[in-house]
């Protein structure tokens, strides 16, 4: 009888279970961090005001927690406060416009994005999310326009290459 096999499957199954086991134990980590940062910042901005950031990365994390209206509520303080960049105020909108985007609010997430392209013309993202709205709204040739600019930008962008080469396939111009 061959001893080998059994060992192999039980060293098989050993690394599988450890493998599982990291997985689990990254996760477990990672959610305790946030959950941690959370409590955090609820705890400061229920006592007093706060800053941008911490408006910001409240409202980051309700996007995580897929807690759209309360992120909402946190992007638009942290848009209210005077201790800005131009750069945190592009970031700011982007992220309210994603907010809106995923509640399928179409209208409102393209008015955020160009918010944030006011700010910053050359972000990338709010480029591929302005565009990804347009596409949700039928408006083909303006999401054909956005991907397009985003791949000026950045030639290599995938998402841009992929959506723009989708829809470059169905849309037909009419001459």
């Amino acid at each position: 009888m061959n001893t080998d096999l059994p060992i192999l499957y039980i060293g098989l199954l050993l690394a599988i279970l450890v493998a599982a086991g990291w997985a689990v134990l990254r996760q477990i980590l990672q959610t305790r961090k946030i959950e941690s940062s959370l409590e955090r910042l609820q705890s400061k901005l229920t006592k007093e005001k706060g800053t941008a950031q911490e408006y910001f990365e409240l409202g980051s994390i309700y996007l995580t927690k897929r807690i759209y209206a309360q992120a909402i509520v946190q992007f638009k303080k942290a848009l209210k406060e005077d201790d800005i960049s131009i750069e945190e105020n592009a970031l700011i909108y982007n992220a309210l416009g994603f907010a809106y985007f995923s509640q399928e609010q179409y209208d409102l997430a393209i008015r955020h994005y160009k918010e944030s392209l006011k700010a910053n013309p050359n972000y990338v993202t709010a480029l591929n999310n302005i565009g990804h709205a347009y596409e949700r709204k039928q408006l083909t040739t303006q999401a054909l326009e956005a991907y397009e600019q985003v791949l000026i930008l950045e030639p290599e962008n995938s998402t841009a290459k992929r959506r723009a080469e989708s829809l470059r396939k169905r849309f037909v111009p009419s001459v």
